[in-house]
């Protein structure tokens, strides 16, 4: 039976409680206080990265302090600040600039509070770890659809003009996104890239008005749009449905972050491809390696938790832990995120 992540989640957590599993851990780690700041809650996945990271931390005997900060760097810093003041042993922070983050961490680390990044990589700071999706890849496999969605709708050639619809200026997931896609346009010479362009807070509002200008430039001969996320990928496609091009057999639209509307998208025949970034296991190891470090306060990071790769931010090699990224299409819909419960039949086709 399919779930709703909402009961997937009220499942999992009642299994927990069940198995009695809380009750050792609870005892020993009374006193762990782990604060989670995200950058923003406006993203429709956000709310399934804080009840899972919560009921996982909890789960454990932790004491979660969570807040968000609309995309906004000083409310980010204020609220940094007050975690630590409400005594946050450590801090699982996705960073709204990534670029100038690193501050925080260093006044954290000076307090003994350590800090763990999720999501996107801050640079230039003493990041003690990092769980995070491979955003490289999640760029190279839009970038392989779109391939894949040319040779199919323009007679086996891949030849077209293509957008890039970068996120936050500066993000280090924009970037690392928009490489992965990169890569792919620049292997295939058929590909002009007519637009490579960053919105200020992934804004799907400024990426609307990027495809309008676009449209209006080449005189709506576009073939592709490429977003680092699904908010975007929306903003194109009401730019291109104003247009009546919003169909995967006229423009090719990929997103990322498998919000309910893009999968709706995707079902009716309006995009062409989403990425699923797994959220459980994304939010589940930041909840366990934020436990562990807490409760192991004297134990290094490097030691303290299992990476898969380790990666140079600028200032320090950060022990970092990737989860997967996946693929969804129209021909794969049911097999991806309503076969792993992410949404349910109703939810994607309707009644």
């Amino acid at each position: 039976m399919n779930l709703t992540r909402r009961s997937l989640l009220q499942s999992t957590t009642a299994t927990i409680l069940a198995a009695g599993f809380l009750t050792p851990r609870r005892a020993m780690a009374a006193s762990v206080k782990i604060g989670f700041l995200l950058k923003t809650m406006e993203e429709e996945r956000y709310q399934l990265d804080k009840a899972v990271f919560t009921a996982k931390a909890e789960s454990l005997g932790a004491e979660v302090i969570f807040d968000s900060a609309n995309n906004d760097e000083q409310q980010q810093l204020a609220k940094f600040e007050n975690m630590i003041s409400k005594g946050a042993q450590v801090i699982v922070m996705q960073p709204v600039n990534t670029g100038t983050a690193g501050a925080m961490v260093s006044m954290a680390n000076a307090e003994g509070v350590k800090v763990v990044g999720y999501d996107s990589m801050l640079t230039n700071g003493p990041l003690d770890a990092m769980v995070m999706q491979d955003s490289w890849a999640v760029g190279k496999l839009q970038g392989e659809a779109m391939v894949e969605w040319f040779k199919a709708h323009k007679g086996g050639k891949v030849e077209g003009k293509v957008a890039l619809i970068m996120g936050q200026p500066g993000d280090s997931n924009a970037i690392a996104m928009s490489s992965g896609a990169l890569e792919i346009i620049k292997a295939n010479a058929g590909l002009e890239l007519v637009a490579e362009q960053a919105h200020e807070g992934w804004s799907s509002e400024k990426a609307m008005a990027t495809t309008e200008n676009v449209l209006t430039k080449f005189g709506n001969a576009v073939d592709a749009f490429i977003c680092n996320n699904s908010g975007m990928a929306r903003g194109v496609i009401a730019a291109l449905d104003a247009q009546g091009l919003a169909s995967v057999d006229k423009v090719f639209v990929a997103g990322s972050d498998a919000d309910l509307v893009n999968i709706q998208f995707v079902a009716q025949g309006k995009q062409a491809a989403e990425i699923w970034k797994k959220i459980p296991p994304l939010a589940e190891t930041a909840a366990q390696i934020a436990f562990d470090l807490a409760s192991n306060p004297d134990l290094p990071a490097a030691e303290a938790i299992k990476a898969d790769r380790v990666i140079n931010n600028g200032m320090v090699d950060v022990p970092t832990v990737v989860t997967p990224v996946v693929l969804v299409t129209k021909d794969n819909l049911d097999d991806t995120v309503i076969a792993g419960g992410f949404y349910t039949k109703e939810q994607v086709y309707g009644a």
